[in-house]
């Protein structure tokens, strides 16, 4: 009799689950941002979320929770039930610098997510105060060996991606810089419109304004192929340093544990609103690159950018503000 009622009770759960599936979404769904509103994440997310929702036929509830280096995002969702109703937007400060700098992250990037897709990657571009004497990155190399410890590199802040990419450019050519980290890409900006700084590695849409304006000058884009919106501008790749690369990533994430169907749905619909010519043309426009990998693919490529930036972290003793 007992093993009737639990044989009947595991079959009822497994219906009701299953039904609930079928029926997903049928109430809003929470996406959990990890940055104050207003900054690049929501460019490039924020359009995603209110396209996914009408394909879907329920609200997409965008939720901006900054603080913590995005640890407080991300232990929300991490610690959400896994229903597919509340959901991630990670990205590197999410899911690869806080597992190296700091001693204590609240969750496991790994073991308590379910990825869904990789939407983007933002290259980061080195720019240069109008007046800094070097136009190209071999003149960039040859004034750091001339003048050691002379270059003022400014940095949203010690491991941020821009902070990585000087230590590893720096390294890679054999070169001496001043370090001057800033809480935040927006204040390292002001201080080099200003004159304070000389060089700045960030995300395109931090500063495209300010290049347009001829406020900055743009030296390099840190990625294999040139940007559609500054397509005069080189890669480094091309300008004598292989493979060099440094970049922004925004992906969608679940709870571990959501049921595959859910996921599937998920990345199903979020690949072909990515993949559309809208969206295409949209992100080029940011200085995105539209990836809309498997969720294997934007695991894997998770680990491996904690395998190349936690060996330059170790090596050079870093640790977070």
């Amino acid at each position: 009799m007992m093993r009737t009622l639990l044989a009947a009770l595991f079959a009822a759960a497994a219906i009701s689950s299953a039904c609930a599936q079928g029926n997903y979404p049928n109430k809003p769904i929470r996406w959990i941002i990890p940055y104050a509103s207003g900054g690049g994440t929501d460019v490039i997310a924020r359009p995603l979320a209110l396209r996914l929702g009408e394909v879907l036929g329920v609200p997409i509830v965008y939720e901006n929770r900054g603080g913590g280096g995005g640890l407080i995002a991300g232990e929300t969702v991490a610690r959400s039930a896994p229903d597919g109703y509340t959901l991630l937007v990670g990205s590197g400060n999410t899911h690869t610098f806080p597992t190296l700098l700091y001693d204590k992250v609240p969750y496991d990037p790994v073991r308590d997510y379910a990825p869904i897709t990789n939407f983007v990657i933002a290259p980061n571009v080195l720019v240069a105060y109008p007046s800094f004497p070097p136009k190209t990155i071999q003149e960039l190399v040859a004034y750091g060996k001339a003048n050691p410890g002379k270059i003022n590199w400014a940095s949203s802040g010690n491991g941020s991606g821009g902070h990585l990419a000087l230590i590893l450019l720096a390294k890679e050519v054999g070169i001496k810089v001043l370090h001057v980290p800033f809480k935040g890409a927006g204040p390292a900006v002001t201080a080099m419109l200003g004159g304070e700084t000389d060089l700045l590695f960030a995300n395109t849409g931090v500063f495209l304004g300010h290049i347009k304006s001829g406020k900055l000058r743009p030296m390099g884009v840190a990625a294999m192929t040139r940007l559609a919106l500054l397509p005069d501008v080189p890669t480094l790749n091309e300008s004598g340093f292989a493979g060099f690369e440094s970049s922004t990533y925004y992906g969608l994430l679940a709870p571990a544990g959501t049921p595959r169907p859910i996921i599937n749905k998920l990345h199903g619909e979020l690949v072909k609103i990515i993949q559309s010519p809208e969206s295409v043309a949209r992100l080029a426009g940011v200085g995105a690159v539209p990836v809309a990998n498997t969720p294997e693919q934007f695991a894997e490529a998770n680990r491996n950018d904690v395998a190349k930036w936690g060996k330059i972290i170790r090596e050079n003793g870093i640790k977070a503000d």
